[in-house]
């Protein structure tokens, strides 16, 4: 996701340059508030629905909580490749399911939807792989009442993350019995790559960006769940936030994944227990705007997070199209 055209964005107030700010590794409580002031300043310049273009513009419109969570998860399946084709994608989608998603989802006929859904389609992703996403969801609302609901199912309120319930839901929804929205005139329809697992290694990055959409509240994130804390999230992780990540020195791993993901969140943690995830959002559209300096010759010196950031570290792997462990 990258169209830097589009962003609109206030720098933050640079920060006073320190040494090494490993977090978790022996660190001062110096060198981790010069970190924490940081991502603060950052964060407060991304706090805002219109500070830059983003998937979930398209889901705050909907007032229904029920119609935000439906759109959300549709909006963050499609959440890969360049925003302009995502907006596209998601946009086209919101023609067919038409002004209460939640009701096209609960009383979908695959029969009756094939011909609208033919037309549809996000990069790799098919009409008829789309139709299954709406089947699952179908299944999922029927089942329980409620995404929400189907996900809190396997969530121990006192565990530290939601690795658990990630694990849990998309066991479940893998399970689906796909054959209502077969044809035979195509390849079967595809889901498993809208629900990876963590235990394949997978840093499940598009359901861990629409559980923070769900769960967080402010000026960007919905707040609709309340059956999940924020201090459970787990940050999603693209090539935007292993950059940043990487030169903020919030991970030791090189190769993207789940573990990378959780070792960031932990990272994160130290600055913010209750609510780790929220420099998700800033970290993520500073590295699409290219604006941390990364690629330009001064690097450090150009910064928003000069003073907290090592740009000389080490690379991030140059991102392809998805085994399971970088979906």
């Amino acid at each position: 996701m990258r169209d830097t055209s589009m962003t609109r964005w206030r720098a933050p107030t640079p920060s006073t340059r320190s040494g090494d700010l490993r977090v978790g590794a022996p660190a001062t409580r110096d060198r981790e508030a010069v970190l924490k002031s940081a991502l603060d300043s950052l964060y407060q310049g991304f706090d805002d629905a219109d500070s830059t273009v983003d998937p979930i513009r398209l889901v705050r419109p909907f007032d229904d909580p029920a119609d935000r969570e439906v759109v959300g998860f549709f909006a963050a399946a499609l959440a890969f490749g360049r925003v302009a084709g995502i907006l596209r994608s998601i946009e086209r989608l919101l023609d067919v399911l038409g002004p209460s998603p939640a009701r096209f989802v609960r009383t979908f006929d695959p029969q009756r939807a094939r011909a609208s859904f033919a037309r549809l389609g996000h990069r790799w992703v098919r009409g008829v792989d789309l139709m299954a996403l709406v089947w699952v969801l179908r299944s999922v609302l029927r089942e329980f009442g409620s995404i929400e609901a189907g996900f809190v199912r396997g969530l121990d309120p006192d565990a530290e993350d939601v690795s658990a319930a990630l694990e849990s839901f998309t066991a479940w929804a893998r399970a689906v019995d796909l054959d209502p929205v077969a044809d035979r005139r195509q390849a079967p329809p595809n889901v498993r790559y809208f629900f990876p697992p963590p235990s394949a290694g997978s840093a499940c990055k598009r359901l861990n960006l629409f559980v923070r959409w769900m769960v967080r509240s402010d000026r960007v994130d919905l707040g609709v769940w309340t059956g999940v804390r924020p201090s459970q999230l787990i940050v999603p992780l693209d090539t935007h936030v292993i950059r940043v990540g990487q030169c903020l020195r919030l991970t030791r791993y090189r190769s993207p994944g789940w573990r990378m993901a959780v070792d960031i969140t932990e990272a994160l943690r130290h600055l913010d227990p209750n609510d780790p995830v929220r420099y998700d959002f800033a970290m993520c559209h500073l590295g699409m705007m290219d604006a941390c300096g990364f690629r330009r010759p001064q690097r450090d010196s150009q910064c928003p997070l000069r003073g907290a950031c090592h740009p000389a570290g080490p690379r991030t792997p140059r991102a392809s199209r998805p085994p399971s462990a970088r979906r």
